[in-house]
């Protein structure tokens, strides 16, 4: 158990907490990235929010700076008092909203300047506010993603041995992620796509599972669900597919079997098959699912691979590709990302494979 404590340990504190620091916009450099979010956890002044839950759902807006001076999927959080904006990520507007209504005019008015397009993200384990904002805010920029960036931030205890919890958290937040969907329909958005990580894709999956049964009318305005390094049972992902039904489509799962923190997540739980660290795609044989294998690009933890792997996030700029021509026979598979197609009836795995167009110096 001493063991077992102080791997997770080292796992989460090899980078400083991510904290917000608000400076004057005149002062930033670099873009601009705007996140709507909504938020279940408790406010603790200041506009950040804790990791307490709140059973009132709460909206807000920020506006967050990417630094000029960075690599391609790296953050760094500023010290307190002495933020360097060149380097650091920093936000220079933030507003709460007192009623529904002002932030469902402003997400409107933004749907309507970005094509009707909504991209939702959901962190996951151990995560603070800024941590997940700021992710979503590099995410975006980095990929070049279209559409309006929303975040749905649930009350995690940021805390290394903070999983139960966190895993209680998730059933609490459930219903949260299901009205920030609805309320993003409502402002206007025609095409949501849902990216969520690690054990947000639980959340995630049981928020469509609920509007599937409850609302059919919402389903088709759900174009798209990434998971990225889910932590989910594959045999709790496959009757959660079930009571789904119709999968939105693209439907992508980023895994690999050298992500470090699903491995702790199984000796938890004492439930080997993640979905997240699959070595075959048979027992999602019958789903339409894309399992994309990014075990070659893993560093360190290997639990966010496809947001912090330089090569990976340059791949991906294509990641367009993988709708059309999924639509088409399998023989159009072939030479669609560097990698090598494996197929299971409807499932398909696809283990992506760093290549020299994407590596080394064809980066610069």
């Amino acid at each position: 158990m001493l063991a077992f404590t102080t791997l997770m340990i080292v796992l989460s504190a090899c980078t400083p907490r991510g904290v917000m620091v608000v400076v004057p916009p005149e002062t930033a450099e670099g873009p601009i990235s705007t996140v709507f979010v909504g938020t279940t956890r408790g406010l603790e002044g200041s506009g950040v929010f804790g990791g307490q839950r709140a059973e009132e759902m709460r909206f807000a807006r920020y506006d967050v700076a990417i630094p000029p001076q960075r690599n391609v999927g790296e953050i760094k959080y500023p010290a307190p008092r002495r933020p360097n904006v060149s380097t650091d990520f920093v936000t220079t507007d933030q507003r709460i909203y007192s009623a529904e209504t002002d932030f469902r005019r402003d997400l409107n008015q933004a749907l309507s300047a970005n094509g009707r397009e909504a991209i939702i993200f959901v962190h996951g384990f151990n995560n603070t506010f800024t941590e997940g904002l700021y992710r979503i805010a590099q995410l975006r920029h980095d990929l070049e993603v279209p559409g309006v960036a929303l975040h749905y931030s649930w009350p995690s205890a940021a805390e290394p041995l903070g999983y139960v919890y966190d895993r209680d958290s998730v059933v609490f937040a459930r219903t949260g992620l299901e009205e920030l969907i609805r309320e993003t329909i409502a402002a206007g958005a025609t095409r949501v796509t849902l990216v969520a990580h690690s054990m947000g894709s639980f959340l995630s999956m049981e928020a469509l599972r609920d509007i599937a049964l409850k609302d059919g009318r919402i389903m088709p305005q759900l174009r798209g669900v990434v998971l990225i390094s889910p932590d989910i049972d594959v045999e709790v992902f496959r009757m959660q597919a079930k009571d789904i039904g119709t999968l939105p489509q693209p439907f992508l799962i980023f895994g690999s079997d050298r992500d470090r923190v699903l491995r702790l997540s199984a000796l938890i739980t004492g439930q080997q098959g993640r979905l997240g660290s699959l070595d075959s795609v048979e027992q999602l044989s019958e789903l339409e699912v894309t399992y994309l294998d990014v075990g070659a690009f893993s560093q360190g933890s290997g639990h966010f691979v496809p947001g912090t792997s330089p090569a990976l996030i340059r791949l991906l700029g294509r990641i367009g590709d993988v709708d059309q021509a999924f639509g088409n026979d399998a023989a159009g598979r072939a030479g669609l990302l560097p990698g090598v197609i494996l197929t299971a009836r409807s499932a398909t795995r696809i283990i992506l494979t760093p290549v020299a167009e994407i590596t080394g110096d064809a980066l610069n």
